[in-house]
């Protein structure tokens, strides 16, 4: 497998480098990277059956689709519409779990839909592939203004610098110094002195793609005279190997550190001329109701309150 990778994002044009290393990479590895994704986290799938019935939502970064079919306990009770940037993961998205989806081509970035259109909205595993952090707070922005200002959720998900100990991930935190997982007594691994005051790290983690492999050739019969016969295998040092080396691509992330994702929704909040905290004075605001580190990510819920 090979190593996640520290790197410096350019500065000249962010976009352009997303396109490079997180859009083209996911249309070209969409299938393989589907097969892989069919588990619902526990945190999020409770979260969307604590939703009323009849709430309509978003889920920004729908990828192959796999919490739209949600909740399993009650399906078609709640509507999730997915936006995401890959048009081949969108098309599998439309179909997850055998029905046809309502799925949006988009950015996490854009405006497609009306100011507080949706009761709900989660952003899993998205944000993360936002290579600055302004672009990352404009998409934190987006997600609290498209729902309703009154009693809109919200639940967000990103890589965390901080490993499991089932993490197959070495988070680097500078060109040369591989980061191990530092786990408390519960299991969860405490911030490491890279990781403090809220500095994530810029990273590639490559995508291995296997390549469909080619049928073995068949030798020919041996016979008296030494032919080989039909069926037997070629020697290695008689035939090409049908082993073919794998596509690897590296896709960016932005891994969190402890606290980064509370401060950077806490700045967007307030940048909006949103309160913080629970519902108090007249106006309006985002309460955190809470957050926290699962299985190598940090996550936060919100909920937009107005009085």
């Amino acid at each position: 497998m090979p190593n996640v990778k520290a790197t410096t994002v350019s500065a000249g044009d962010p976009q352009a480098y997303e396109d490079a290393h997180v859009h083209a990479v996911y249309d070209e590895i969409a299938p393989h990277f589907s097969s892989t994704r069919y588990k619902p986290w526990p945190i999020i799938a409770a979260f969307l059956s604590s939703l009323p019935p009849g709430a309509v939502g978003v889920d920004l970064g729908t990828g192959n689709g796999k919490y739209l079919p949600l909740p399993a306990d009650r399906p078609g009770s709640v509507w999730t519409v997915g936006l995401d940037r890959s048009r081949n993961l969108l098309e599998i998205a439309r179909r997850a779990g055998g029905a046809l989806r309502e799925v949006v081509w988009g950015d996490v970035l854009g405006r497609p839909w009306r100011i507080g259109a949706f009761d709900y909205a989660i952003s899993i595993a998205t944000i993360h592939h936002l290579a600055t952090p302004a672009r990352r707070k404009a998409a934190v922005k987006r997600l609290l203004e498209c729902i309703s200002p009154s009693h809109g959720r919200a639940l967000i998900y990103v890589w965390a610098i901080e490993q499991d100990e089932l993490s197959k991930r070495s988070i680097p935190v500078d060109a040369g110094s591989p980061l191990p997982p530092q786990p408390d007594a519960r299991g969860t691994p405490s911030p490491s002195p890279s990781a403090e005051g809220g500095k994530g790290q810029d990273v590639f983690v490559p995508w291995v793609l296997a390549q469909p492999q080619e049928p073995k050739p068949k030798g020919r019969r041996k016979g008296k005279l030494g032919e080989r016969s039909a069926g037997e295998a070629t020697p290695p040092s008689e035939a090409q190997s049908d082993a073919t080396t794998p596509k690897v691509f590296d896709r960016y992330y932005h891994m969190f550190a402890k606290g980064e994702l509370n401060e950077l929704v806490t700045e967007a909040a307030v940048e909006m001329g949103l309160r913080v905290g629970e519902p108090g004075l007249a106006g309006e605001g985002v309460q955190i109701v809470q957050d926290g580190w699962e299985r190598s990510n940090y996550y936060v819920e919100l909920r937009r309150w107005k009085l």
